[in-house]
């Protein structure tokens, strides 16, 4: 691949002027979308890198989105919002933007402060990515700064999220368990932690009223304290035939515990997770689950928040993604 591409390198390949390669990668008016594409294409095909310290005198950008995650969620035995990150940060590759990753502590949550990069001004907007306190939203969107939450929501309609249809996948697994034969189904979640969870237990439970199968409160199982801190889990007896996790990792450590138990999956019960992310191929057996489409999730905040540095926009709602089943052998038929 030559190194060292200019505009002009892309201008002549397509038989068009510097300032209309300009335009269209820098995505500016007088340029059609399909031209645009093109130019973009080739730009990238051929190797084309942005001067981005320059662009950023030039045009007053950074060319910087910040990605908050809070140090909770990116523990070693959880990685799943690390993972998410790498989606972002390519999404924001092909956008000329690079991603700053910031860990929020505990303490800098409950303390209400904000990220350095966002009093240094190093970042153009953020994405929130897993959920935080309603204070530390509040404050972080009081600043006026482009913001985009990922895989969450709350009940401040004014702000932009991006989430997966936690409700409708759940409901779906949860039907898929019931026509597999199910009548004792467990949920594994505190549903006080998260919306997400919230969410997965509403699906969850909407089955169960469809199908007149009552609620149980012992089987209701907690996993994690409110703060999100994983906890010892409470097996009910007589045991359901199905525990439906709120998400792989959980699925993956009650089965660790199940076997300490001398409980086998799914002989003596069925495990189903969410997510489809590495400890759904890790558990023993595979699980089944409910993929999450993160590489979508990703590219669908960095368009929603780039979109608002750009046009100033102060549109805000809920972007839903659909995910799907995925089928292992988890889940016994009865």
């Amino acid at each position: 691949m030559q190194n060292n591409i200019t505009m002009r390198d892309i201008a002549n390949k397509l038989g068009v002027s510097s300032v209309t390669v300009s335009k269209a990668l820098s995505d500016k008016e007088g340029v059609s979308d399909e031209l645009k594409q093109k130019i973009k294409e080739l730009a990238q095909e051929m190797g084309y890198r942005y001067n981005t310290a320059a662009r950023a005198i030039k045009d007053g950008y950074s060319y910087n989105i910040g990605v908050v995650i809070a140090d909770r969620y990116a523990s070693m035995t959880q990685s799943f919002y690390l993972q998410f990150y790498q989606f972002l940060s390519t999404a924001l590759e092909e956008e000329q933007y690079s991603g700053i990753l910031h860990m929020l502590s505990e303490e800098d949550e409950e303390q209400l402060i904000l990220p350095r990069i966002y009093h240094d001004r190093k970042a153009d907007g953020f994405i929130v990515l897993g959920q935080l306190s309603n204070a530390y939203i509040s404050a972080f969107h009081e600043t006026g700064v482009p913001l985009v939450f990922l895989d969450f929501y709350t009940d401040k309609t004014e702000l932009d999220y991006v989430i997966t249809d936690n409700f409708y996948g759940m409901y779906e697994m949860t039907n898929y368990l019931i026509s597999s034969g199910h009548r004792e189904l467990a949920f594994v979640g505190n549903v006080h932690s998260t919306s997400s969870i919230q969410d997965r237990f509403l699906g969850y439970y909407k089955s169960l009223l469809e199908h007149h199968i009552p609620l149980r409160d012992n089987y209701i199982i907690k996993d994690r304290d409110e703060k999100g801190r994983f906890i010892d889990f409470v097996i009910p007896d007589p045991l359901p035939t199905v525990f439906v996790c709120n998400c792989d990792q959980v699925a993956y450590m009650l089965i660790q515990t199940l076997r300490k138990q001398g409980i086998r999956v799914p002989e003596d019960c069925s495990v189903v997770g969410f997510d489809n992310d590495i400890y759904a191929t890790l558990a023993e057996p595979g699980l089944t689950t409910v993929e999450v489409d993160r590489k979508e999730m990703a590219r669908a905040a960095v368009g929603k928040v780039l979109s608002k540095i750009r046009t100033n926009a102060t549109s805000s709602g809920r972007v839903l993604v659909r995910g799907k089943m995925v089928y292992r052998e988890s889940v016994k038929l009865i």
